[in-house]
């Protein structure tokens, strides 16, 4: 079977792992990243060529760079290695003809709105929202929905310019200062309670490996309020586990995703004690969530990403390990983390960024990374942990 020739798509440096799983197979690779960030430590012998657009490269500019370049170089497909290069690489396909995920499809991982209608839709839970269209809806939204609730842009990652909204007066004044840009949010109910993920390997639309975490803080709590991001593996017999894993199976069924990784989110809504799905994304995990993921269960998402792309239908999956593992992660006041307080056996992988503080721990007893976490949460708030004000739009 012959070997492709990707176009990697990379707004954020990330995705080594992939480039060089997918050149050790005999892919060809070449990166379209921005100018910015050429200087990073991208693994240049895994890439034929890198290729890097100014500013943040409009759509527009990528056709017409990737049109360029496709003079010379036959591309076989693209794959998009961070959550705000997959619109791109949809209207690349759409473009060139490249197989997998086109706009509509993409919509489903992008469009907070767009993923919610569609799961509810397919019958699955999620908190009630509604678009900022028609003011008579919002009117009746607010009316059926008690406050508070957040406004969040549709086709951000992350916590990135959420609001939480906590009176229909702070509601209307934020939707007249967003004017003409109020259509590109979604309003949703404010549902308290602990966040979870479960990401995924997905081969011809079928989950063939998943995993269930429980974070610490919300995500939008670290976010906005400052603090220190943790995540968890549930106990996989647990039932928790079993019914995120159920609802992960038929979220990635509706949104229709076929090839690839995903990164799943659901809220345990504390009035009821049941799940919610919240959001998901075409990709791995950021923030070290990988490293987690393959501490507690062997499986690097982005090598085995790269396998999937190149194997497609042939792809079978590695042996999966049964462990436990628990991730740390914080803003740190030091560029450089001292790390010599930090030595217990179960610590398997340490965060290189300047200025952050993380660990991944792993065990076979899920209590043991349970503990480790909670004495590090103390320890980590008042070693390292800065805070700064949670970023309005994305940056780099």
């Amino acid at each position: 079977m012959p070997k492709p020739t990707l176009l990697l798509l990379a707004s954020y440096f990330k995705g080594e792992r992939f480039m060089l799983q997918a050149h050790a197979r005999g892919a060809r690779l070449y990166l379209l990243t921005l100018e910015k960030l050429l200087g990073d430590k991208w693994p240049r012998e895994a890439l034929a060529d890198v290729f890097a657009l100014p500013g943040r490269g409009s759509l527009d500019e990528t056709v017409r760079a990737v049109s360029y370049l496709a003079r010379n170089i036959k591309f076989d497909g693209v794959v998009a290695l961070d959550d705000f290069d997959v619109e791109i690489a949809a209207s690349l396909r759409e473009h060139f003809r490249f197989p997998g995920m086109g706009d509509t499809g993409a919509r489903f991982f992008r469009d907070k709105l767009a993923m919610r209608q569609r799961a509810k839709d397919f019958g699955l839970p999620v908190p009630e929202f509604t678009g900022v269209f028609h003011h008579e809806d919002v009117r009746a939204f607010a009316a059926r929905v008690p406050p508070p609730w957040m406004n969040k842009p549709r086709s951000q990652a992350s916590a990135v310019g959420i609001t939480k909204v906590t009176s229909e007066e702070h509601l209307w004044r934020l939707v007249n200062e967003q004017g003409d840009a109020q259509s590109y949010h979604v309003l949703e109910q404010y549902l308290p309670g602990d966040v979870y993920h479960v990401d995924s390997l997905v081969v011809g639309g079928k989950v063939i490996f998943s995993l269930a975490h429980r974070c610490g803080a919300p995500p939008f709590d670290v976010a906005h309020g400052g603090g220190i991001f943790s995540t968890q593996t549930l106990d996989r017999d647990s039932a928790d586990a079993k019914e995120l894993r159920e609802l992960n199976e038929k979220v990635l069924a509706a949104l229709g995703l076929q090839y690839g990784a995903a990164h799943t989110e659901f809220i345990l809504g504390r009035h009821d004690r049941k799940f919610y799905f919240l959001e998901s994304g075409a990709r791995v995990g950021g923030a070290h969530i990988a490293e987690c993921i393959e501490a507690a269960s062997g499986i690097n998402l982005w090598a085995e990403w790269a396998n999937i792309e190149i194997d497609r239908d042939a792809y079978v999956l590695p042996p999966v390990r049964n462990d436990y593992a628990g991730l740390i992660i914080t803003l740190a006041k030091q560029e450089h983390p001292d790390w010599s307080g930090y030595s217990d056996p179960e610590i398997v992988y340490r965060a290189p960024e300047a200025n952050h503080a993380g660990l991944v721990i792993r065990s076979s007893d899920h209590h043991k990374v349970e503990s480790l976490l909670e004495s590090y949460k103390e320890r980590f708030a008042r070693d390292f942990n800065a805070v700064l004000p949670a970023p309005k739009e994305p940056g780099h």
